[in-house]
């Protein structure tokens, strides 16, 4: 499954989502954003099942911002699941 989330309250613009059949996330791709941490981010989730990448990164704040492109990521996951 594809999928695109736009962000809210970040630096970063959308993020672009590919999971398998099983919910295994098999690549993220963020637009804009700080490019060493988003690629970071997008690294180390991928492989993971979106269950477990949500519990792990829902609730991350950036700075004082309410939420992160980490938490964004979580909520795009979110969404994405529900469909």
């Amino acid at each position: 499954m594809q999928y695109t989330y736009r962000t809210s309250g970040t630096c970063s613009r959308a993020i672009e989502i590919e999971t398998d059949d099983e919910g295994v996330i098999r690549s993220v791709r963020f637009q804009g954003g700080c490019s060493g941490n988003t690629q970071g981010v997008s690294r180390l989730v991928e492989g993971r099942k979106a269950d477990e990448v949500i519990k792990t990164l829902k609730g991350i704040r950036c700075g004082m911002r309410p939420t992160s492109c980490p938490d964004q990521l979580a909520r795009a996951l979110e969404q994405m699941t529900k469909q």
